[in-house]
């Protein structure tokens, strides 16, 4: 497969925070809501600098069988990695001396999955990201707005012997590599996740992997674009 999935993003899903998007990517939903905090963790008071992190979570009912809710406190090593990396693909490309003393955090609750989820995190994320940074930055010029460039991510792999874009469930568990790609919509890198499933791979192969990566971005940022309309501050 050589396209996306079906993308459908519905902005200001919720009332109760500033960015709030339902993304859907094929069978794949995630709410994503975006918190804006006039206040920094204790660690960071006084430095006039801000914060963005972000929190994963997968609903119980988001796959069959049910996944057992999480215990506070008691959060997995898969659910800690995935914050990790959604925290830090939205830090890549802010600036967070001009955030001022402020948090923001993306929270990412995956209603269904089927594949993909913390790349749909990202992407989705990124959207109400942007929207709750706009209620205070707005106006700002270009100088002044705290996020650089735009954030994607897709996900890549081998499946039967063919490289293949945005993988569902059926065929992520089929993929001989698999690969999470997050960049910016100007092309830059900023994670890469690529592992062989009981396989290798070469030079070619993830050469091909990465354009394909490439062409992804490129569409999904061309999505998130013509979503966030008046709001796209990005060359």
């Amino acid at each position: 497969m050589q396209s996306l999935r079906p993308v459908s993003i519905q902005r200001h899903f919720t009332k109760t925070t500033p960015g709030s998007v339902l993304y859907r990517c094929g069978d794949t939903v995630v709410l994503c809501t975006a918190s804006l905090e006039d206040r920094v963790p204790d660690w960071m008071v006084g430095r006039g600098k801000g914060w963005i992190t972000a929190e994963y979570n997968m609903l119980p009912g988001s796959t069959s069988p049910r996944k057992s809710r999480e215990r506070s406190g008691k959060v997995d090593g898969r659910t800690t990695e995935i914050q990790r990396l959604i925290g830090r693909s939205f830090r890549a490309v802010a600036d967070l001396s001009k955030l001022g003393e402020r948090s923001l955090t993306i929270d990412c609750d995956v209603l269904q999955a089927d594949g993909g989820t913390r790349t749909a995190a990202i992407t989705g994320g990124f959207i109400a990201l942007v929207d709750a940074v706009n209620t205070v930055f707005q106006d700002a010029t270009s100088d002044a707005y705290p996020l650089r460039a735009s954030v994607a991510a897709i996900s890549v792999g081998i499946v039967d012997g063919a490289p293949t874009l945005d993988l569902d469930y059926a065929r992520d568990v089929k993929a001989d590599v698999d690969m999470n790609v997050v960049m910016t919509g100007g092309g830059r890198f900023i994670e890469l996740q690529g592992t062989g499933e009981e396989a290798t791979f070469d030079d070619a192969e993830l050469a091909s992997l990465i354009q394909l990566a490439k062409q992804g971005i490129r569409d999904l940022t061309q999505i998130q674009k013509e979503t966030l309309g008046a709001g796209w501050k990005f060359s």
